[in-house]
């Protein structure tokens, strides 16, 4: 999977053997948007048309076109690690909290 991104907006890219094309999907909306092209020129082509359209519906409809993130998620680990979480977080003086967030931005930044 590749993620492209045009005008603060992502979408995920994959490959579609059924079709022949590839196929992208708009992240993070109230709602669905995907597009498909055959090369990168033409999927980012589609993926600002299917964004514009999207964005036209949610203004008439008056609807957010972001999905809206509380902040907070409930997270499962094993006994062992969350141990090892812990022991980390207090080695250095910190929160599981704060040490967990340090590892999600490391893993999602760029």
């Amino acid at each position: 999977m590749s993620v492209m991104n045009i005008d603060g907006y992502s979408a995920k890219i994959e490959y579609d053997p059924e079709l022949d094309l590839f196929r992208g999907e708009i992240l993070g909306l109230n709602g669905g948007a995907d597009f498909y092209g055959k090369n990168p020129k033409e999927l980012r082509s589609e993926f600002k048309k299917s964004l514009e359209v999207f964005l036209a519906v949610c203004k008439e409809k008056g609807i957010e076109p972001r999905r809206q993130f509380s902040g907070k998620f409930n997270l499962r680990i094993p006994p062992e690690l969350h141990e090892r979480l812990a022991i980390t977080a207090q080695a250095e003086g910190k929160s599981i909290n704060t040490l967990a967030q340090e590892a999600l931005r490391e893993r999602v930044a760029g």
